[in-house]
């Protein structure tokens, strides 16, 4: 079943409140005045493991669809979405944004891709463009792998495999340390002192769409996977029947993919030279385009990384 979701009344605030300014920036930055606020609502749909949450941009069946990394939700593609300008569905992963928390913890691509596989079906008649960034790029390639028939090409972002146990995942169960927090503002200093988020306005707003605020003022993350990421994520250590997040089966969904896969790395990212050569070497056929970026660049340079989602998906 699929339910259009009123977003005033579910989020007691206008989620989309801050696409005006995200079009006026955009349209700033080009010096041209093409890029409009789109149609765009919050869906949902129940799978067998829970509901899958989703920001429907246009009003034409999706031909775009796009996964966040582990920590964030939907809204991190709203600027890329925009600057994109083609109909698109941006999901939250099961665990963050509006979707349910799994029961079982556990947030690996083989587990998540089943539930946002049928969320897929759910809103496009034909094989789409399939976005994924970090985690959502693992699961993205699980999708590819084991649902074909949805996916006409694939576009990971600033993710392979080979970067497990590398700096980036370290970096971000650092990041998640922190659990609790005084103030949003505080959580901006936190995510700006790790180089998230692009300007400060920016990632105020990304603080804002993941992040919740107790009765005593204290804020918390909003999602599941911050509870997890100190357990889970290379490093830690995990306590007795905490999943692990194991990034290297993605080789075999990669190795059974048909679509055309592009490869997205961000100059400053998680994807190392010795991650990129296992990449080159496990994945010939696939195109690898670099980005001025850190490792999340639909927040930092949408524009671009938009320019790049468009030629593929053409």
């Amino acid at each position: 079943m699929i339910i259009d979701a009123n977003q005033a009344a579910s989020h007691g605030t206008d989620e989309f409140a801050y696409l005006a300014g995200q079009v006026d920036a955009l349209n700033s930055r080009s010096g041209r005045s093409s890029v409009a606020v789109p149609v765009v609502e919050r869906v949902t749909v129940d799978t067998a493991t829970g509901s899958i949450s989703a920001l429907r941009f246009g009003t034409d069946t999706p031909a775009v669809v796009l996964l966040h990394g582990a920590g964030l939700n939907a809204h991190t593609w709203d600027t890329t979405v925009l600057a994109l300008d083609l109909p698109a569905l941006a999901i939250d992963l099961p665990g963050h944004g509006d979707s349910d928390w799994r029961s079982d913890a556990d947030y690996s691509p083989a587990h998540m891709g089943p539930a946002v596989a049928d969320a897929i079906a759910a809103f496009t008649d034909t094989p789409i463009t399939l976005v994924g960034h970090s985690l959502g790029g693992m699961t993205a390639a699980w999708i590819a792998a084991h649902r074909p028939e949805l996916v006409s090409t694939l576009l990971l972002v600033d993710i392979t495999p080979g970067i497990d146990g590398g700096p980036g995942p370290a970096q971000l169960r650092a990041f998640y340390e922190k659990a609790e927090f005084p103030s949003r503002d505080a959580v901006v200093d936190w995510a700006q002192s790790f180089g998230m988020g692009g300007d400060r306005a920016d990632t105020e707003r990304g603080v804002f769409f993941n992040t919740r605020v107790r009765e005593d003022g204290s804020v918390v993350w909003k999602h599941h996977f911050a509870e997890l990421a100190r357990h889970i994520l290379p490093g830690a250590a995990r306590t007795e029947g905490t999943p692990a997040l194991r990034l290297d089966t993605g080789w075999d969904d990669l190795a059974a993919v048909t679509a055309p896969i592009t490869l997205v790395r961000g100059a400053s990212g998680y994807i190392n030279d010795a991650a990129l050569a296992a990449f080159r070497e496990r994945v010939p056929a696939a195109a690898i385009i670099a980005i001025d970026s850190g490792h999340n660049p639909q927040e930092t340079n949408a524009a671009e990384l938009a320019d790049i989602v468009r030629e593929v998906a053409a």
